[in-house]
């Protein structure tokens, strides 16, 4: 038989990994949730099903999940949830407004403004005049910078000035926008040194919060703003996996 002291022990450790202790403060528990694509059918990770989306999004509105906007984290409730998308394609304007206003949820779109501009491999995009059509009672835009490259492949400088770019672009589009962002590939240096230079120029830009993946729920409000984390929605999970997801964030140990 295993010790009790062992099983304490991993008790104790279980509930620190998976934030477990967070329900003991159900105001403070935020969860995000990263989507890209959007398709009748899911083939793909980064590609959820019409149909087992609108099973989650039936679920958080049947259990009385209240979903925000970044610019709404000063009225966080007892179930607060955060539905990101990533990228602007053409799908997510096709499915989500009925799905949105049909269980009463909002969501947040993070804009490469490249993607728009250019196009993304063979996907469909939305168009400027797209996301200018958005209804603001269901969708915020964020920034999802502009060339869309993995921020610990560049330097600050180059990250402040494709930044500004993105938000340059949003403005003279007349599109509204939270200084929120996710950052291209959920990544970000690791070295102490580099990510505070980071953190620094999203300060000076005013940029409020910013979201990697992380799979965790989080506690809010945090020390630091820049580091949210998102849980990862695949394509193929099941209704139950989702749900393990909005109470452990990760599946995974490892």
């Amino acid at each position: 038989m295993i010790p009790i002291v062992i099983l304490f022990l991993i008790l104790i450790f279980l509930t620190v990994y998976f934030r477990l202790y967070l329900f003991v403060f159900p105001k403070n528990r935020l969860i995000i949730l990263m989507y890209h694509q959007i398709e009748k059918e899911s083939h793909e990770d980064l590609t959820v099903s019409f149909k087992n989306l609108e099973q989650q999004f039936e679920y958080l509105n049947k259990k009385n999940y209240t979903s925000k906007f970044f610019s709404e984290l000063n009225t966080l409730g007892k179930k607060s949830i955060i539905l990101t998308f990533d990228d602007g394609y053409k799908n997510n304007l096709d499915y989500l407004p009925s799905l949105l206003e049909k269980y009463d949820l909002k969501a947040t779109i993070f804009i490469p403004t490249k993607f728009i501009q250019k196009g993304y491999k063979d996907y469909p995009m939305m168009s400027f005049e797209d996301i200018r059509s958005l209804n603001k009672k269901h969708f915020e835009i964020a920034l999802h910078s502009h060339n869309h490259q993995n921020f610990r492949d560049i330097s600050a400088d180059s990250i402040k000035t494709d930044l500004e770019t993105n938000m340059q672009i949003l403005n003279n589009e007349g599109i509204n926008y939270s200084k929120v962002l996710a950052y291209p590939y959920g990544k970000y240096p690791k070295k102490t040194v580099e990510k505070k230079k980071i953190f620094s120029v999203l300060k000076n830009l005013g940029i409020e919060f910013a979201v990697r993946i992380g799979n965790k729920v989080n506690y809010f409000p945090i020390n630091q703003p820049y580091e949210l984390c998102r849980i990862d929605i695949k394509g193929k999970d099941s209704l139950l996996k989702f749900k393990l997801k909005l109470i452990f964030g990760r599946l995974k140990l490892f």
